[in-house]
Formats: structure tokens, sequence, C-alpha cells
């Protein structure tokens, strides 16, 4: 699954890892969250992350 970065702060989402604290399971595709998700660690919307090359 493809990871993706936020071009706000940096913060990775890694599907496999997913974000338990804010309710997304591991195994979790970025294309699977919430609408109103949020990046955990600056708040930037969903539009502002980017897919990277592993």
């Amino acid at each position: 699954m493809q990871r993706y970065e936020c071009t706000d702060c940096g913060y990775v989402y890694d599907p496999k890892k997913g974000d338990p604290e804010n309710g997304v399971a591991p195994g979790t595709a970025f294309e699977n969250l919430p609408e109103d998700w949020v990046c955990p660690e600056c708040g930037a919307p969903k539009e502002a992350f980017e897919a990277i090359e592993d």
C-alpha cells in the first residue's frame, strides 16, 4: 500500500500502521481514510498529502 506525506509538516501516513490514536485501524489505505481525517501532527487536511516513493 502507498504511503503519503504531509506537505505541511512531513508526517508520513503508513497504511500498515494506520492511525489508531485517531480511530484508523492498521491496514487502512489512505484513500479509505474518513473525509474529515486530518494530519495527527499539524491538523492539515487530506488534500495536503502527497504519495511518496518507497
